[in-house]
């Protein structure tokens, strides 16, 4: 008895709770379950682009049968089968932590979607489109939380749809800085106090679960290079300022090209966005014939090439820029990290062999940082998801300065952050539902009392 008295005494009453374990043993698992999925999801897109990549050397034409058919599949059953699904997955995410009802939430972040997105996203890499898994593992991660939160009876939805999409990011790249600096800055635009620790605990189990499986290692490769005289302090400045502007421009263009096709596509939507996607299938198909295939898929290997020293070739920018910027109109699931650091890798190549450098690595790095950031308007993101995809610890400093130059050159260009401006409409589509279903549930009412 008096060790039971002990015991009361001593240890707080939540060490005891049968309930609060339940919790936390749930959100455990869920953390498990993004890594888990993240490997497995990563092996099966690096199986679709080496399988669509080896057929397409064997058979040069089959891209201009391949990806169209491939395009109009995947936007057939994001529309009919997985509605939510389409493009990258992190404007859900993002939209889904400003929705106000679980309902909303659902509709963006449900079982059905992980099956839809993961599925579409290796499909689509099938055919040859240039697309990334990062965003879409974002989306992916954002929902198991959610139903975490359902499950286990978890109040704080927002908050674990943020630590899901941290996760997402940190399994995918192996990134556990950049996956908590991302929800910070991108996800969340604050810093939260109430779910610092979610996010925190779920990058580390997730990160764990993933490190578990496939160890340890650099997504990019990995560069000795530095910045040491002025003259690569010069490329720093250059990189930085020309990737802001490059990327700024593909999201304005992005932005602007999503709302006309939107426009157009929904006075006929289903044969509209089935022609829309045949179409951008075909000039994907076309950009990756001109450039000998180097435009299809993720861009891993152009970009792990050039910080590893070589050059890549100067129409390589802006054909991966151009491909990327298509399949991203097509509807069709899809991320733009990977491509956008591809991007990001040849511009830094060109303009290394334009001021001229002997260190082509330093500048895919610092090109990856200057683009990258303008892309997305999150520096902080840019800056430390390429420190840790290259290794490149020497360079701290010039990435930071890189990324900063982007963001302010892209806010030139486009004043409205890429993933915020794509969330705009999925959040005014429950916005609109929500008006329709309070409309009718109007009109029944009177109906009845008339």
């Amino acid at each position: 008895m008096f060790a039971l008295a002990f015991r009361r005494r001593r240890l707080p009453a939540r060490w005891l709770s049968r309930r609060i374990w339940r919790r936390r043993l749930v959100f455990w698992l869920g953390a498990i379950a993004i890594g888990g999925l993240s490997v497995v999801f990563a092996e099966a897109a690096n199986w679709s682009q080496a399988t669509f990549s080896a057929a397409a050397r064997q058979f040069w034409w089959l891209p201009l049968i391949a990806t169209p058919a491939g395009f109009a599949a995947c936007a057939y059953f994001a529309r009919v089968m997985f509605p939510g699904s389409q493009g990258s997955g992190i404007p859900q995410a993002i939209a889904a932590r400003h929705l106000r009802t679980n309902d909303d939430r659902r509709r963006l972040l449900s079982p059905n979607l992980i099956i839809g997105k993961v599925g579409l996203t290796i499909a689509g890499l099938l055919a040859g489109a240039s697309i990334g898994r990062e965003g879409p593992t974002v989306q992916v991660g954002a929902a198991i939380m959610l139903q975490v939160a359902i499950w286990g009876g978890l109040r704080n939805e927002r908050g674990l749809i943020l630590a899901g999409s941290a996760a997402g990011i940190a399994a995918a790249f192996n990134t556990p800085l950049a996956g908590i600096v991302f929800a910070i800055e991108e996800m969340s635009r604050s810093f939260e106090q109430r779910t610092n620790g979610l996010v925190l605990y779920a990058v580390i189990i997730a990160g764990l679960a993933s490190l578990g499986l496939v160890g340890n290692y650099t997504y990019f490769g990995s560069t000795s290079a530095s910045v040491i005289d002025a003259r690569d302090w010069t490329l720093v400045v250059v990189c930085g300022v020309i990737g802001g502007l490059a990327g700024g421009t593909f999201s304005r263009l992005l932005l602007d090209g999503s709302r006309i096709a939107q426009r157009w596509i929904d006075t006929c939507p289903r044969w509209r966005s089935l022609a829309l996607a045949i179409g951008c299938g075909v000039i994907v198909s076309l950009i990756g014939l001109l450039t000998s295939g180097a435009t299809f898929g993720t861009g891993y290997e152009q970009a792990r090439s050039a910080v590893e020293g070589d050059s890549l070739s100067a129409s390589f920018w802006p054909a991966k820029l151009a491909a990327t910027l298509v399949t991203a109109l097509s509807g069709i699931p899809g991320g733009l990290f990977a491509p956008s650091l591809a991007v990001g890798a040849g511009l830094g190549s060109w303009i290394g062999t334009i001021v001229g450098t002997g260190s082509t690595g330093l500048v895919a790095v610092l090109g990856m940082a200057g683009y990258f950031a303008g892309v997305v308007q999150a520096p902080m993101t840019a800056f430390v998801i390429i420190l840790e995809m290259t290794g490149s610890a020497a360079n701290v400093i010039p990435l930071m300065v890189a990324a900063v130059l982007g963001f302010g050159a892209s806010r030139l260009v486009v004043s409205r952050p890429l993933y915020h401006g794509l969330s705009d409409r999925f959040i005014e589509e429950a916005r609109r539902r929500a008006v329709i279903e309070e409309a009718g549930g109007r009109a029944a009412t009177e109906r009845r009392d008339g």
